[in-house]
């Protein structure tokens, strides 16, 4: 009767800790792709930034282009 005990908890004690390294494997991919959403989000952001500060100078260089060439003809 004890090894018929002992043999029934080791397989669950087997099983369990299987289920829980599969757990365990699950959190850790979860957390590698919120990392790679997060530093992809961060990145387009970066991105975004810098294409909206070059089209604001760009803007602004035309601006003062014409008012230039309005001068020059005026």
């Amino acid at each position: 009767m004890t090894q018929t005990h002992r043999k029934s908890r080791e397989k669950a004690e087997i099983a369990f800790a299987n289920a829980q390294s599969q757990f365990f494997a699950r959190n850790s991919a979860v957390e590698e792709l919120d990392f790679i959403v997060l530093a992809r989000e961060e990145k387009t952001r970066r991105l975004r930034e810098a294409r909206l500060a070059k089209e604001l100078t760009d803007r602004e260089a035309a601006t003062v282009s014409l008012l230039a060439k309005r001068a020059r003809t005026a």
